[in-house]
C-alpha cells in the first residue's frame, strides 16, 4: 500500500515543458530502483490517451497496464515545481506525483488525495510550500473525526464466543456508514488485544469508510485464550483520527476504571468516559401509522414540512429499532424507512422543540397525512409475522376489486408474443404464518443456512437448465443476491436477537427491498422484485410449502406480477399464456416468458386479479390485448389467426435464406442481435445476413475483472469465425449507471439513466476501451468489422473514441473497418447532418431513444405502454437520421426492439432504413414481411405516419393498411 512521505519528495525543481518533467520524474523512478529504464515510455503513453491533471495543481503521471510489467517495486516519488509546469489545456502543475504501481496499490492514494482535494484549494500553497513536510501535510488534508456515538454501542449482545461478538461491533460499524461487509474479515485477521478488566481492542483498515470506534458487551462472559471478555473495543481505523481517544482509554484503564466499559448499562455511560457524542435526553412520542399503503411519497412528503417549520432536530423511527432514526425533514430517509400501515413511530425532538413539535406531528399523522383514514382492526400488529407469497393453492379474491366483465376488451402491455386461449388461473397472494422467535440461535442458523443451500441448488438447476444467456444471467443475478455476505450479516443480528429463521429473514429482504423501491429508480424497483422473489423461495422452504401444482389442461395463468423462477419452473405445455397486473415489457418475467415462447400481456391492472376461476380468456401478445369471455365468434376468429400465424411462421422459416427484398425490388439486409459467441452459428443458421448487434457487456460480466485482450479475442474470433465472411457489427462495452459491474466500483447517481453510463465511462477509463479496440482489430484479420460506440450525444464523444481506434488500427491494420455510433440520444439525431461527415455508419438503438425522446422509462410499471418506438416522435428522429446519413453515402441499421415489430417494419423500411438487426427468432418472420412490401407505398405510409399525433394512431394506421 503506498504513504506518502517527506523522503519521496523533491523540493524547488524546475521544467521547461511537461516532457522535461515527466523525463524527471522517470528518471527519480528508475534511481530508486523502482522501475526498468523504458518506464517513461509508458507514462508517454498515458499521457496521450488522457490527462493525468488531478486538479489544484497535481497531476499524478504514471504507465500504461502494458507496462507493469517494467515495475520493480511500488512506490511514488514526488517533485515540486514552484514555477508551474504546463499540462495542456491550460492546466499549469506544482506537483506532480509519480506512480509505479504493481496493480490498484495505489488505489488507497488516491482516495487520499481526493479527499484532500475536496477541503479547498491546494494550488498556491502547494507552490509556496517550502519544505517536505508542509506538502505532506497539504495532502494528508484535515484528520477525519472518530465516529463515536449511541448507535456504535451495543451492551448486552447475544454472542456465543468471541468471533461472534466481533461480528457484532463490526455491523454496528457498518451500519453507521463506517466500513463495508468486508470489516469482519479484517478484524478476524488481526490478534486481539487484552486490555485488562475483561476488555479486549480489536482494529483492521480493511473496507474502512470512514474512521469509527464500536463497543460490544456479551449478554454472558465469554472466554478467549483463557481470559474473560467482558467488553470489546472495534476500531475502524483510517488514519491518526483515533490517536486522542486511545489516549484518553489508556489513562482511564490505568486510573482503575475500566468497569465504566465492562459493567455498562447504558451506552451513555459509556460514551460519557470516552468522551464521545453523548445525546440529549430527548423527549418522544408515538403514534401509529393508519395510512392505507403506508409512508410513501404524499403522506412523506406532508410530514417533512411539518417537521421543516420548527427550527431545531426532528428525528423519527420505527418503534423498536435501534438507533436514533432518521431526520424527519428528510424525504428520501422517511421513505427509506419503509413505514407500513399499522407499524408505530416513535419521533424526538430537541427539548426545546420538543413539546410543539411532537404535539403536530402526532396530530398530523392521526389526521392522516392529507389522507383519508380507515380505522385500524382493534388488534392492530405491525405486520411482521406474515409475508405474502405469489404461490397459492386456494386463492382468494383480492378485495373491493370488480372483475371485469363478459367480453370486456383490455389494452395492457405487449410483452411477449403470440394468441393464447384458455381458462384463467388465477393467483393470489398467500399468507404464510410462523412464529416471530425461533428455537434457539444454532438451531434457527442451521435451518436457515439448510434452505439457503437448497434454494441456491434449486436455482443452479435453472441456470444449467437453460438455453437461454438472458434467463440464465436473471438467475445468476438471483444467486448473488441469495449469497450477498451483506445480506447474511444483518440475518444472522437478528437470530442473535432471538428471531426465528423465518422472520429474521423476511425482516432484511423486505427491508433491503423497501430501500431500493423507495430511490424511485425503476432499475432499483426492477432488483426489489427479484430480491423479494428470492425472499419467498427461501421463506416457502423454510415453511414448507408446497411447490405449485398445475392443472392437467392448458391454462392462462393470472397474477399481480410473476417472478422469474415462476416463469422459468412453469411447463410450457400447460400454460398457454401469462396476464399479469403489474409489470413493464423489460421486467425479468417478460423477458422469460419471450425466451420460452409464451404469450404475455402485462400491467393490465388489478382488476384482473378478480376473476372468476376458470373464467375463459383470450390473449393477444402481439398488441398487448386481452378479451374476458369472448363469444363464439370472436374464439373463432382468435383460432384462425393463430393457424395463420403458425402457418407464416413455418413458410418463413422455410424461406429463411432467402434475401429480404420487397416486391418492387429494395433490398434491406436482416441481421442478429447476439450477446454470446455461441449464439453466432444459430443465427446464422436462422438467416442471419451478419450480426448488426454483438452485445461485449457479457464478455466483461463473465470475470471476476475486466478481461484481458487475449480473453476478449477469443469471443472476438469465434463470432468472426461462425460468419464466415459476414460482416459482424460490435457495440463497445456498454455498462455504468443502471449496468455497472462488480469489479468497477460507481459512486451511486440520482438518475443512473442520464449519469455515467457508455460512451462516457469507457472513456473515462480510456485503458479498459483501448484493450478492448486492440482484440477486435487483432481478431479481424481480413474479416469486415464494425465498430460502434454507445450513448454518444455529442461529436467530442465521437471523436474521441474514433481517433483511438483510428491511432490502434496504424499499429493494427484492418482491411474492411467502419466506425459509427449507436443513435440512442435525440441529441445524436439531431446532430446527425454533423455527425453522418465524420461516421461511417448509424445502428439506432429505438428502446433508450423511445425513453429519452418520450422521458418515459420503459421499465416503468404504469407508463410502459406509453413508451411506443411508433410515436411520430421518434419515427421522425429516425427519419433525420436516415437523410442526413444517405446525404452523405452512409448506412443506418436499427437494433433496438421496433426492428422486430411487425406493424413496424414497414414504416422503417419506408422511413429508408439500410439494416434491421433483431433477435434470431424473429430474422425469418421480419424478412418475411420485408418481402410483403412495396417501397414505394411504404414511403408513402412512413411520411403519413409522420404527420400523426400518437403511436396509437400510427399503429392504427398500420394495422388498416396491412
Amino acid at each position: 500500500m503506498l504513504e506518502l512521505n517527506a523522503e519521496q519528495i523533491q523540493m524547488g525543481r524546475s521544467a521547461t515543458d511537461k516532457l522535461a518533467a515527466l523525463a524527471l520524474l522517470a528518471d527519480g523512478l528508475v534511481s530508486e530502483g523502482l522501475v526498468a529504464p523504458g518506464y517513461l515510455g509508458g507514462m508517454l503513453t498515458r499521457e496521450a490517451q488522457g490527462s493525468t491533471y488531478l486538479g489544484q495543481g497535481i497531476a499524478i503521471p504514471h504507465g500504461t497496464p502494458e507496462t507493469r510489467d517494467q515495475v520493480f517495486h511500488t512506490g511514488v516519488r514526488l517533485m515540486q515545481f514552484p514555477e508551474g509546469v504546463d499540462w495542456g489545456d491550460g492546466q499549469r502543475v506544482y506537483l506532480a506525483i509519480a506512480i509505479a504501481a504493481h496493480s490498484d496499490e495505489h488505489l488507497r492514494l488516491l482516495q487520499l488525495l481526493t479527499r484532500a482535494l475536496g477541503e479547498g484549494d491546494l494550488s498556491q500553497a502547494l507552490r509556496e510550500a517550502q519544505d517536505a513536510e508542509a506538502i505532506v501535510a497539504l495532502l494528508q488534508g484535515a484528520p477525519q473525526e472518530l465516529a463515536l456515538d449511541s448507535q456504535l454501542i451495543g451492551l448486552g449482545v447475544a454472542a456465543e464466543d468471541f468471533d461472534e461478538l466481533l461480528w457484532q461491533g463490526a455491523r454496528l460499524l457498518k451500519k453507521a456508514g463506517c466500513a463495508s461487509a468486508g470489516l469482519a474479515n479484517g478484524l478476524l485477521q488481526g490478534e486481539p488485544l487484552p486490555l485488562g478488566d475483561g476488555l479486549w481492542w480489536v482494529h483492521s483498515e480493511q473496507a474502512v469508510l470512514r474512521p469509527g470506534l464500536a463497543f460490544v458487551t456479551p449478554a454472558e462472559p465469554l472466554r478467549l485464550n483463557g481470559q474473560t471478555v467482558h467488553g470489546l473495543f472495534c476500531l475502524a481505523s483510517l488514519g491518526e483520527a483515533h490517536r486522542q481517544l486511545l489516549e484518553r482509554l489508556c489513562d482511564l484503564l490505568i486510573e482503575g476504571r475500566g468497569a465504566a466499559f465492562s459493567q455498562a448499562t447504558s451506552s451513555r455511560t459509556v460514551l460519557e468516559a470516552l468522551g464521545g457524542d453523548v445525546p440529549a435526553d430527548w423527549p418522544t412520542r408515538r403514534v401509529t401509522l393508519a395510512n392505507t399503503h403506508g409512508l410513501h411519497a404524499r403522506p412523506a412528503k406532508a410530514l417533512t414540512e411539518i417537521a421543516q417549520a420548527f427550527v431545531g432536530e426532528v428525528r423519527v423511527r420505527l418503534a423498536g429499532e435501534p438507533g436514533r432514526g432518521v431526520s424527519a425533514k428528510s424525504l428520501s430517509k422517511l421513505l427509506a424507512l419503509g413505514a407500513q400501515r399499522g407499524q408505530e413511530l416513535e419521533f424526538s425532538a430537541e427539548p426545546a422543540i420538543a413539546a410543539d413539535a411532537l404535539a403536530a406531528l402526532e396530530a398530523a399523522v392521526r389526521a392522516g397525512l392529507g389522507e383519508t383514514l380507515e380505522p385500524l382492526p382493534a388488534s392492530a400488529e405491525p405486520p411482521a409475522l406474515s409475508v405474502a407469497a405469489t404461490l397459492s393453492a386456494v386463492p382468494s379474491t383480492p378485495a373491493k376489486l370488480q372483475a371485469p366483465a363478459a367480453g370486456a376488451r383490455l389494452q395492457a402491455v405487449a410483452a411477449a408474443p403470440g394468441i393464447a386461449i384458455g381458462p384463467a388461473l388465477v393467483r393470489v397472494p398467500q399468507t404464510f404464518e410462523y412464529a416471530q422467535h425461533g428455537q434457539g440461535l444454532v438451531v434457527e442458523r442451521q435451518r436457515l443456512a439448510t434452505a439457503l443451500e437448497q434454494v441456491d441448488a434449486d436455482i443452479q438447476r435453472l441456470v444449467e437448465s437453460c438455453d437461454d444467456v438472458n434467463v440464465r444471467d436473471i438467475f445468476i443475478t438471483h444467486q448473488a443476491m441469495l449469497r450477498d455476505p451483506a445480506l447474511r450479516e444483518d440475518v444472522e443480528a437478528h437470530l442473535a436477537e432471538g428471531l426465528g429463521a423465518e422472520a429474521a429473514w423476511l425482516a432484511e429482504t423486505e427491508a433491503a427491498a423497501r430501500q431500493q423501491e423507495a430511490l424511485h429508480d425503476a432499475l432499483l424497483a426492477e432488483r426489489a422484485a427479484d430480491l423479494r422473489d428470492i425472499g419467498r423461495r427461501v421463506l416457502a422452504h423454510l415453511c414448507g410449502a408446497d411447490s405449485l401444482s398445475e392443472p392437467e389442461e392448458p391454462y392462462i395463468l393470472v397474477m399481480d406480477e410473476v417472478a422469474p423462477s415462476d416463469v422459468a419452473s412453469l411447463n410450457r405445455r400447460r400454460v398457454a399464456g401469462i396476464l399479469t397486473a403489474r409489470g413493464g415489457a423489460t421486467a425479468h418475467s417478460a423477458i422469460i416468458a419471450r425466451a420460452l415462447g409464451i404469450p404475455a400481456v402485462v400491467g393490465a391492472g388489478e382488476a384482473v386479479l378478480a376473476l372468476a376461476q376458470r373464467t375463459e380468456l383470450l390473449l393477444d401478445g402481439d398488441h398487448g390485448l386481452v378479451r374476458v369471455a369472448p363469444d363464439r365468434q370472436t374464439l373463432e376468429q382468435a383460432e384462425r389467426e393463430r393457424e395463420v400465424r403458425q402457418q407464416r411462421q413455418q413458410r418463413a422459416h422455410a424461406e429463411r435464406l432467402r434475401p429480404a427484398i420487397t416486391s418492387d425490388g429494395h433490398a434491406v439486409e436482416v441481421a442478429a442481435n447476439i450477446g454470446a459467441s455461441e449464439k453466432t452459428a444459430e443465427a446464422v443458421e436462422l438467416g442471419a445476413e451478419g450480426i448488426g448487434l454483438l452485445r461485449t457487456e457479457l464478455v466483461f460480466m463473465a470475470h471476476a475483472q475486466a478481461p484481458d485482450q487475449a480473453a476478449q479475442e477469443v469471443e472476438y474470433r469465434r463470432v468472426l469465425a461462425a460468419l464466415d465472411g459476414r460482416p459482424l457489427v460490435v457495440r463497445t462495452l456498454d455498462v455504468g449507471g443502471d449496468k455497472p459491474l462488480p469489479y468497477w466500483p460507481m459512486p451511486a447517481e440520482e438518475n443512473p439513466f442520464l449519469g455515467v453510463r457508455g460512451i462516457r465511462l469507457s472513456l473515462q477509463r480510456p485503458e479498459v476501451l483501448e484493450t478492448q479496440l486492440r482484440a477486435l482489430l487483432t481478431s479481424a484479420e481480413g474479416r469486415p468489422l464494425r465498430i460502434m460506440f454507445p450513448m454518444v450525444g455529442g461529436v467530442e464523444e465521437w471523436r474521441a473514441a474514433r481517433d483511438m481506434a483510428l491511432r490502434l488500427r496504424e499499429e493494427i491494420p484492418v482491411a474492411d473497418l467502419q466506425l459509427g455510433i449507436m443513435v440512442e440520444v435525440p441529441s445524436a439525431a439531431l446532430l446527425a447532418p454533423v455527425l453522418a461527415r465524420e461516421v461511417d455508419f448509424f445502428s439506432i438503438g429505438t428502446n433508450d431513444l423511445t425513453q429519452y425522446t418520450l422521458a418515459i422509462d420503459r421499465g416503468h410499471p404504469t407508463l410502459s405502454a406509453q413508451a411506443d418506438g411508433l410515436h411520430p416522435a421518434v419515427l421522425r428522429l429516425i427519419g433525420m437520421t436516415v437523410e442526413a446519413a444517405h446525404a452523405h453515402g452512409k448506412w443506418v441499421g436499427v437494433c433496438g426492439e421496433l426492428a422486430c415489430d411487425m406493424l413496424a417494419v414497414p414504416l422503417l423500411v419506408g422511413l429508408g432504413v439500410d439494416e434491421l438487426s433483431v433477435s434470431a427468432r424473429a430474422i425469418a418472420l421480419v424478412k418475411a414481411r420485408v418481402r410483403e412490401l412495396d417501397f414505394r407505398h411504404s414511403q408513402a405510409l412512413a411520411q403519413q405516419a409522420l404527420g400523426l399525433e400518437s403511436g396509437a394512431a400510427v399503429r392504427a394506421l398500420v394495422e388498416e393498411t396491412r
